[in-house]
């Protein structure tokens, strides 16, 4: 009883912190207070012998309710986020309102057009400074891609462009000529939309596919870099591949059986592909945004 009594005060101690994350990624104050108590349940689960830093780990596990929390409401149809009067007959009017102000209800309405992981990889480092290194594996992503994750949100959030669309259009034109010269094996289109430094990272799901069909194609590895080790890896593959969103951005899926199987997820800057994400791992595939 003594070490869960300290755990709890802990806990109680971080609560705020907790409820503060949750209600940015939310906009919801009773889904804020699920959000938290989940944390609780998880905590109370876990040796806490291993957790070096409560407050981190439990910012990252809010984090990641919220995040699956958010997709599911994809899944039907949206909710409205809290306004000032749902806030005002609120249970804690002080609370709620303290949370409203500091975020915004202006803020919130902006947050809701964002995909999952953009506000949440949004919301962690431009609110909460949370590096892109940390923030990554709550989104399945690699720095690089939760960096452009959070860069798309910040550009729709502070209208930081005229047409906040028309780079996310530019980004899908560069993955439908990256498809498409896959596919075709040109080798020299390959080359022209990826960066000279091009960087591709495969999970260990995707490496072992790419072992057990092994023929004449070059070995997957972990990570491979270079623009023309790169194209000669997609060089006349990628014919199964479809056009996707993940995540509410231009990417591949490949399908099979109706199920997605394999996702290849892109970072795009200037024009180029900087790096490209190779995703085989089921329940990383299942918390991604798909759409195909």
């Amino acid at each position: 009883m003594g070490e869960t009594k300290i755990l709890a005060e802990r806990f109680e101690a971080n609560r705020r912190h907790l409820r503060s994350v949750a209600y940015r990624m939310l906009g919801s104050g009773s889904e804020a207070d699920d959000a938290v108590q989940e944390a609780w349940l998880r905590l109370a689960r876990v040796d806490t012998a291993s957790v070096d830093n409560l407050k981190a780990w439990l910012t990252t596990v809010v984090a990641r309710v919220c995040l699956d929390m958010l997709r599911a409401r994809k899944t039907r149809r949206e909710e409205p986020i809290a306004n000032a009067e749902t806030i005002a007959g609120s249970d804690d009017t002080q609370r709620e309102m303290e949370i409203a102000d500091s975020v915004g209800l202006a803020m919130l309405v902006v947050l809701e057009t964002l995909s999952p992981a953009e506000r949440v990889a949004f919301v962690l480092h431009d609110m909460f400074n949370l590096p892109f290194g940390d923030i990554a594996p709550i989104v399945s992503r690699s720095p690089a891609a939760a960096r452009q994750l959070a860069s798309r949100a910040r550009q729709r959030v502070q209208g930081a462009s005229a047409n906040p669309e028309t780079d996310r259009t530019r980004r899908r034109e560069v993955v439908i000529a990256f498809l498409a010269a896959s596919r075709g094996g040109d080798f020299a289109a390959l080359l022209a939309v990826l960066d000279p430094d091009v960087v591709l990272h495969a999970d260990a799901s995707a490496v072992a596919a790419s072992l057990a069909r092994l023929r004449d194609t070059p070995p997957l590895a972990p990570e491979i870099r270079g623009r023309e080790a790169v194209a000669k890896l997609f060089q006349g593959r990628a014919k199964r591949a479809q056009l996707a969103l993940v995540d509410g951005d231009a990417g591949l899926v490949f399908v099979i059986g109706g199920q997605p199987r394999a996702v290849i997820d892109f970072v795009v800057e200037d024009g180029r592909i900087l790096e490209i994400s190779m995703i085989a791992d089921a329940q990383s595939i299942e918390r991604l945004g798909l759409e195909f």
